[in-house]
This record gives C-alpha cells, structure tokens and sequence, in this order.
C-alpha cells in the first residue's frame, strides 16, 4: 500500500487535496494510504514553503495548489 502525505495546516484545500487523492487511487484500483499532516516540522523538513502539498514515498511531488486528477493520476502509476 503506498503512503501518501498531503501537508498543510488543515485548510479546505488541504482536505480537498486529500480527498482527489483518495478518489483517484480509487478510480484506478491503487491501495493508498492519505496521511494529512499538519506539523509544522514535519512539512518544514520537505522543504515547502506553499500549502497544499504531497509527499509520496518521501518524495516531494507538488506544492502550493490542489494538483488536478491527471496530475496526481500520473504520480500514482509512476510510484506503483
């Protein structure tokens, strides 16, 4: 199962982000795990300066907006 952090501070983009996740791994048949994180060592530690962010496998993917369903379509088959 792929673990998938979605960083930032709770805000409604931030739950959006998590939830077009979560709905386009599900779409495509891909076992995810969100994890919303909101420590502000924790997404200091990757570096981001713009929230939302993600993070999988400890890569940071994108920052600063909500990625759109390809986007985050394509992160999820190139990370399978």
């Amino acid at each position: 199962m792929k673990e998938i952090e979605v960083l930032g501070s709770g805000c409604a983009k931030c739950v959006k982000t998590a939830e077009l996740i979560q709905a386009v791994a599900n779409d495509c048949g891909i076992p995810v795990r969100v994890i919303k994180e909101s420590s502000p060592e924790v997404i200091l530690k990757h570096g981001v300066m713009s929230t939302p962010a993600v993070v999988i496998d400890n890569r940071l993917m994108h920052s600063g907006s909500v990625p759109d369903k390809n986007r985050i379509k394509e992160w999820l088959l190139m990370t399978q």
